[in-house]
């Protein structure tokens, strides 16, 4: 019989993964190893703009959620960290951006079953195991083993219109990278931000806030129809849980679809508090004199053309269809992540079932179905790319401890872990 080298090989280390890993380790007797092309842990590090926050409570950290007594939650980490009284007095749920990577590095520093400076190129399924190839980064040299359950959790990537690139001299950006950038984006005279979500307004307003300092023109665009809310009722955030879950993932796929888009506000739109800084920023400096800003919602960015000293920007107006043209120094598009599907998921689409172009059909503990059928001793999971599937909580951090939970369930019952769980308010 064939030795296993592992029962659970992760591809990925990001926040999802990275509670996976904490989970495994802490109340499981799993065999796992996770794996990282990155040479260590970061996360949205281009978007860690000062004083901005983690938009879901500290205790939506790596592991609270599934056992508040572990070592490695985000209470544990202020604790060892020498921060608990300035934690205390702080009184917020959500702690700051960088505090949160901060708290997710130090949760690293424990763990001794993370590689990284590898990436998975290779994923073969057999019968009852899967087959990984395995590249060191730096040396080029690939090392194959294999493991049980393979558990895929990539991430996202960052997305720009259609036709319009990255600039070699980094004055036309993705918002995922802005952080890098901004010092030199603030040396232009004029700059554009598109977007109406969360990092567009933030972006939005760190340009505004250094704006009488730097004496730019300052616009921001978006197709959308308008700079909205984001839905934070305390009854609306219950979307986020187990319970409807299981609601929206036993709907037709059509069905699914549609209820997407009917919860738009649950994914898409802007913060109150920082809607209101921003309105706040611009009412105290329109009070002495006009600033060169502009504001402008269902205006899409139809084409984006360099041109001497800057760019040319090519709009249209969603409602009206009126046309005209912006010259930009500088623009900076928030226009939100696509999954990140390993090359190695694509070679092996022949075998898998989709449910539309693109989207793997996924069953409720998470596990991507084969056309054949797999011994239920092996699977592959998957972690990104949930949306049409498992709905708007795919990309929650704190429902991505649950959904761990879960596969660890579905591998083993031999864990120490609750599995009860408690229901919200309202049904579905």
């Amino acid at each position: 019989m064939k030795t296993i080298d592992y029962d659970v090989l992760g591809v990925g280390i990001g926040p999802f993964n990275l509670s996976l890993a904490a989970l495994c380790e802490e109340g499981t007797d799993l065999n796992v190893a996770f794996f990282d092309e990155s040479p260590e842990f970061r996360w949205h590090p281009g978007m860690l703009i000062d004083r901005t926050d983690l938009q879901i409570s500290f205790l939506a950290d790596l592991i609270t959620l599934a056992n508040p007594k572990s070592a490695y939650t985000f209470l544990n980490y202020v604790h060892e960290t020498n921060r608990v009284f300035p934690f205390y007095f702080f009184k917020e749920w959500n702690i700051p951006r960088k505090e949160y990577e901060a708290y997710c590095r130090w949760v690293v520093d424990q763990l001794e079953n993370l590689h990284f400076n590898k990436r998975v190129i290779e994923v073969i399924p057999h019968e009852d195991y899967f087959m990984c190839g395995i590249v060191t980064m730096d040396t080029g040299s690939v090392n194959y083993v294999t493991s049980k359950h393979v558990i895929v959790g990539t991430g996202s990537e960052p997305m720009l219109p259609p036709g319009i690139e990255d600039n070699k001299d980094q004055s036309l950006i993705h918002s995922s990278s802005y952080t890098f950038h901004a010092d030199r984006v603030k040396e232009n005279d004029s700059i554009v931000v598109v977007g109406s979500g969360q990092s567009a307004a933030e972006v939005f307003y760190d340009l505004l806030e250094s704006q009488k300092e730097n004496s730019y023109e300052l616009s921001w665009y978006t197709r959308s129809p308008g700079f909205f809310q984001l839905e934070e009722s305390k009854l609306g955030q219950e979307q986020f849980t187990p319970d409807y879950v299981d609601h929206f993932h036993q709907l037709p796929f059509e069905q699914r679809q549609k209820t997407l888009e009917s919860l738009s506000n649950l994914r898409n739109g802007v913060e109150g508090k920082t809607l209101h800084n921003i309105y706040e920023l611009l009412y105290h400096r329109t009070s002495i004199n006009d600033i060169p800003v502009t504001i402008q919602s269902s205006t899409e960015i139809v084409e984006a053309k360099e041109d001497e000293g800057g760019y040319n920007l090519y709009c249209k107006h969603g409602q009206t269809e009126e046309e005209w043209n912006v010259h930009a120094k500088a623009v900076v598009f928030a226009t939100g992540y696509k999954p990140n599907i390993p090359t190695f998921l694509e070679s092996m689409s022949d075998e898998l079932v989709y449910e539309a172009e693109g989207l793997h059909k996924v069953t409720r503990d998470y596990r991507l179905v084969f056309k054949s059928e797999r011994n239920v001793n092996s699977n592959l999971y998957m972690l990104t790319n949930l949306e049409h599937s498992h709905g708007t909580s795919a990309t929650n951090l704190a429902l991505s401890v649950t959904r761990n939970l879960e596969i660890i369930q579905s591998i083993t019952e031999q864990h120490s872990y609750k599995t009860d769980r408690s229901s919200p308010f309202q049904q579905f």
